[in-house]
């Protein structure tokens, strides 16, 4: 049980390693600036959050504060984004997209 506890810890971890590759690959152009929160929320998390592999994070009432922590400091299997990967800017369009409180 020990040993399979470890491997799906390393699992976890090469995951959040490639979700971080993918993070920095897909950016909307050279600049490094995402066009939006709701792109960068369809490239890099509903790669997980929309197909089963990590929870539903939509619709659940979660705080902007409590997203924006989650994502530049990940818990567990979600990896955490750098600026550098995902701007101050589109990560609270991120979490405001995922709060339910999108800015028109």
């Amino acid at each position: 049980m020990h040993n399979a506890n470890r491997r799906h810890r390393t699992a976890g971890r090469l995951a959040a390693l490639a979700l971080a590759a993918i993070a920095s690959s897909a950016l909307a152009d050279s600049s490094g600036k995402w066009q939006s929160g709701q792109e960068a929320y369809a490239k890099v998390c509903a790669y997980c959050h929309e197909a089963n592999v990590g929870p539903v994070i939509k619709g659940r009432n979660l705080e902007v504060d409590y997203v924006r922590h989650m994502v530049r400091y990940g818990n567990r299997a979600m990896p955490s984004f750098r600026p550098t990967e995902i701007d101050d800017e589109t990560l609270t369009q991120i979490a405001r997209l995922v709060s339910g409180r999108q800015v028109q």
